[in-house]
């Protein structure tokens, strides 16, 4: 059970990464287009990015996949660590970032597509959307790092023999050092 639970919150958490990262590619992009243009790219293509669309459950299935896995992890403190503190990273990216700079922002650029006015300061309701998403990847980069570095670990330790111990003494008998 832990690894089917593993393997669909890490899938979910490289869904977030994938889906934030995309929006800082188009960073550089959108930063160059017009008020007309903006409002009606934020309005059009990312239509199936929230609800109804899947994309707007894959993030909260994340992060509530991300706290079962901690909820049940066991025996394993170090590892403990590294689920919460992934589970910190989304629940600061899903709902606080979120609803703090992107919500606001959609509101807005929805607010102008329907009545086809556009908000005096609509560049810095951009920055608002467009800062929130890039620190928002950062948090899933965290997160889904640090549960990968939890899963190696647990993989790890099913490895016959393995210890940190024993890991520090092979490199330190390995190494050779720089060469003179």
């Amino acid at each position: 059970m832990q690894r089917l639970l593993r393997t669909i919150t890490i899938t979910l958490l490289a869904l977030c990464l994938g889906m934030s990262f995309a929006h800082v590619l188009e960073l550089p992009a959108k930063l160059r287009y017009d008020e007309q243009i903006y409002v009606r790219i934020q309005t059009t293509l990312y239509v199936a990015w929230g609800p109804p669309g899947v994309g707007g459950f894959v993030e909260p299935a994340a992060v509530m996949a991300t706290l079962l896995l901690a909820i049940t992890a066991r025996g394993d403190v170090v590892g403990l660590r590294l689920l919460l503190t992934s589970f910190g990273c989304m629940i600061i990216a899903f709902p606080v970032v979120f609803f703090w700079r992107v919500a606001p922002a959609n509101a807005a650029f929805l607010e102008a597509a329907t009545t086809g006015v556009i908000p005096v300061d609509w560049t810095e309701w951009r920055m608002k959307w467009e800062s929130g998403h890039a620190l928002r990847f950062v948090l899933h980069a965290s997160a889904f790092v640090l549960m990968a570095s939890q899963i190696t670990r647990e993989n790890l330790k099913k490895q016959p023999g393995w210890s940190v111990t024993s890991q520090i003494g092979e490199f330190h008998n390995t190494y050779q050092g720089p060469e003179s």
